[in-house]
């Protein structure tokens, strides 16, 4: 029993001698390594041993060896006797140790002969094949990053990794101090340091560089073909000829059976020689109504050129011969108005006649016509041409609306840009580029009332409230308030008692605006207040109560657009920031609303809420003016680009009909109060009034009927109507143009 144990533990008593020779090589350590460095296999050892065999290579990996060498087993019959009893012991004991050391952590003498005895094997180690005592496998080493260890031996325990706990800077001294730190690198499946030779680095080096590995590698040498273009003698295959070779097919036996049934039936037909004679189609032949086209139901014959005629004779009847007036009117036509392509000529004889000119080039288009035109019948759907035009109301079905000229308003020096209308209809002010504003009586185009205001009049806009006398105009960087003082006495006075009615406060707000009273001269001629703005004020417009007032400044940025408030002498910039360019603005009729045009779009803004509701797309290059129907729910636009566009709020923020009725830009827009009109002004001198009637069912679309060309002005510096604007109760509407008149159309 006892020696068929020994013969299975011959791994021991070969490692004892050995072990004890070692213990006294590491007993003057002065105190036990950490765990980790003991029970390490990978550790870094300086001893130089050498002398250890397979077998205690195996006791250090964790393999048990089936066998050992001649000289272990002299000894071990030697010993046994001695030693029986201490292989048992120390088995055990050494199992002891295991375990404990696995609890306590503590460094078990195996571990520590194996920690001591491994580093040679890499200090000399010139095989290539993947070290024995690394037990992990085939598998990435990134799996056990987050473990100490890097595997397990045979005996289940684990293999830890060396321990390293250098810094970047050890790293940075042991380059310093160490020479061949350059050509040091790490081996991944041991954490050994490992030094290049000579040879490795010339070779990496090679390899950085895009060259082969190896030295002797010629990249240049002569290409061979193995397959030349010369004929060669011997094949390259020796393989015998397949069977199908020399075996009838049945596949093509049936082809050929096929073949022979179709020939006894008919079906093919042997081939017959080829006639030599060309053949020519002619274009000029009469169909035959039984070819295999004429058979076809759908087939149209080529149309036949008409027969010559009286005229095409050499020798025409006088009266088809042309007059001298009647020839230079015809050499005066276009080529396809006339109603002959010659002119008929009369010649004593056939012989006479001269070449056609244009006979090849005729017989050539004829030649076209034929073999280009889609001779094809289609089937139509018979509609009558006048079904497809829509069914519009004639124009004095939708009476009331201006026809003619009335009245014609002279007195301005210079281009009148900008016109309004009172609230009751009665006086009328006109703006100038002579650096005035005048009233005039509506009725009898009397100027009432001069205002120099020394600069351009760029907007003029009266208070559409009937409580209140007051009319705004924008001269250059100020917005004027006057009172004209025209018409109902009380409603003047009651007017400049409520502008005297303000009261200032203490401290006075930070306003993008300042409000300025007139002084006693200014009073004189009709100025109360003077709104003074940072840039120059492009357009004036009031809201339908009469108390707020929207400007355009002519700037960039978000202060385009300013509100002010007359009773509180309140200004504020509505926006934050800017999109574009604001060409007008207007206030919604009825709701909240304060509609901004910028040179490509329309946006809506709610003015409670403060956001945007909708955004119009006009599709024009730049829009020039806008007017907003009484009801609110309809905007027309017009353009530089002589488009008038219609837009229906409810329907989509895509034009609803867009016009195009004027040559040239459009200047001014505008909607009638009462009657359903608008009217269009253009550089082309001319108004065009439309009926656009908008319905209250909502499923019928608004209909737009243009109605009236109204022209009268004088175009003056290629411009010609500037504005224009309703009367407030009568079918009539004013216009002024560059030619400094103002017309009143009735």
């Amino acid at each position: 029993m006892a020696g068929s144990r020994g013969t299975g533990r011959t791994a021991a008593p070969s490692v004892r001698p050995e072990k004890r020779r070692s213990e006294p090589e590491l007993e003057p350590e002065p105190e036990p390594e950490p765990p980790l460095l003991c029970t390490s296999p990978l550790s870094h050892s300086t001893g130089s041993d050498s002398g250890v065999s397979d077998s205690e290579e195996s006791v250090f990996s964790g393999l048990e060896d089936s066998g050992s060498d001649s000289s272990e087993d002299d000894d071990e019959g030697n010993e046994e006797g001695e030693d029986g009893a201490l292989s048992d012991e120390g088995h055990s004991g050494m199992e002891k140790t295991t375990e404990e050391q696995v609890q306590d952590g503590s460094p078990g003498p195996r571990t520590e002969v194996a920690s001591a005895r491994i580093g040679d094997e890499y200090a000399e180690d010139s095989s290539d094949e993947e070290d024995i005592r690394n037990t992990v496998g085939n598998v990435p080493l990134e799996w056990y990053d987050n473990f100490p260890h890097v595997g397990y031996d045979l005996d289940g325990r684990r293999i830890y990794k060396p321990l390293r706990t250098r810094d970047e800077l050890d790293q940075f001294l042991d380059k310093m101090d160490d020479p061949d730190y350059w050509r040091t690198v790490q081996d991944p499946m041991t954490g050994q340091d490992l030094r290049l030779t000579d040879e490795q680095v010339a070779l990496v080096r090679r390899l950085q560089s895009g060259q082969f590995g190896d030295m002797g590698f010629n990249p240049y040498e002569p290409a061979v073909d193995f397959f030349s273009g010369d004929v060669m003698i011997h094949p390259v295959t020796n393989r015998p000829a397949d069977k199908r070779s020399f075996i009838p097919s049945l596949v093509e036996k049936e082809k050929v059976s096929r073949m022979v049934h179709a020939i006894k039936m008919g079906w093919i037909q042997p081939r017959r020689p080829r006639d030599p004679t060309p053949s020519f189609y002619d274009l000029w032949a009469q169909e035959d109504p039984n070819a295999v086209l004429g058979r076809h139901k759908m087939h149209v014959p080529a149309p036949k050129l008409a027969l010559p005629g009286h005229a095409e004779s050499y020798n025409p009847p006088p009266e088809y011969l042309l007059s001298e007036e009647e020839r230079l009117v015809w050499e005066q036509q276009e080529p396809g108005e006339r109603k002959l392509s010659f002119l008929p000529r009369k010649f004593p004889s056939l012989r006479a006649v001269p070449a056609y000119g244009r006979f090849i080039q005729e017989r050539f288009e004829r030649c076209l016509d034929l073999y280009l035109c889609p001779r094809q019948r289609k089937m139509r759907v018979n509609v009558d041409p006048e079904d497809l035009i829509p069914k519009l109301p004639r124009p004095r079905d939708l009476q009331p609306f201006p026809t003619c000229q009335a009245l014609v308003y002279r007195g301005h020096s210079d281009l009148v840009r900008c016109l309004s209308v009172s609230p009751g209809g009665q006086w009328l002010v006109s703006g100038s580029d002579d650096g005035s504003l005048r009233f005039w009586e509506v009725a009898t185009a009397r100027c009432v009332r001069t205002v120099p205001v020394g600069g351009v009049v760029k907007s003029v806009a009266w208070n559409p409230s009937p409580a209140v006398c007051l009319v705004a105009a924008a001269v250059e960087d100020s917005v004027l308030l006057l009172n004209p003082a025209l018409g109902d006495r009380l409603v003047a006075g009651s007017t400049d008692q409520l502008l005297s009615a303000f009261v200032p406060p203490e401290e006075p707000p930070l306003q993008p605006a300042r409000w300025l009273e007139a002084s006693e001269e200014e009073r004189q001629v009709g100025l109360r207040l003077r709104v003074c703005h940072s840039k120059p004020v492009t357009q004036v417009t009031w809201h339908g109560r009469g108390d707020y007032l929207a400007v355009v400044l002519a700037t960039q940025g978000h202060t385009q657009v300013l509100i002010h408030q007359l009773s509180r002498r309140r200004s504020q910039s509505p926006f934050r920031r800017s999109h574009g360019q604001v060409q007008r603005v207007a206030f919604h009729p009825a709701r909240p609303f304060l509609l901004v045009a910028s040179q490509r779009s329309v946006r809506l803004y709610h003015l409670l809420r403060q956001e945007l509701t909708k955004k119009l797309m006009p599709n024009c290059k730049w829009v020039s003016s806008l007017a907003v129907h009484p009801a609110g729910d309809n905007v027309i636009c017009g353009s530089y680009d002589s488009k008038l566009v219609w837009f229906d709020l409810d329907l989509s923020t895509k034009p609803y009909r867009m016009l195009r009725h004027h040559k040239k830009a459009l200047r001014a827009v505008a909607f009638h109060p009462r009657y359903p009109l608008f009217a269009s002004g253009s550089d082309d001198g001319s108004v065009i009034v439309c009926h656009g009637m908008v319905y209250n069912d909502l499923l019928q679309n608004p209909l737009l009927v243009p109605v009236k060309v109204l022209k009268g002005h004088a175009l003056t510096r290629d411009l010609g109507v500037l504005d224009v604007v309703f009367h407030p109760t009568q079918p009539w509407v004013f216009s002024s143009g560059a030619d400094g008149t103002i017309r009143l159309f009735t």
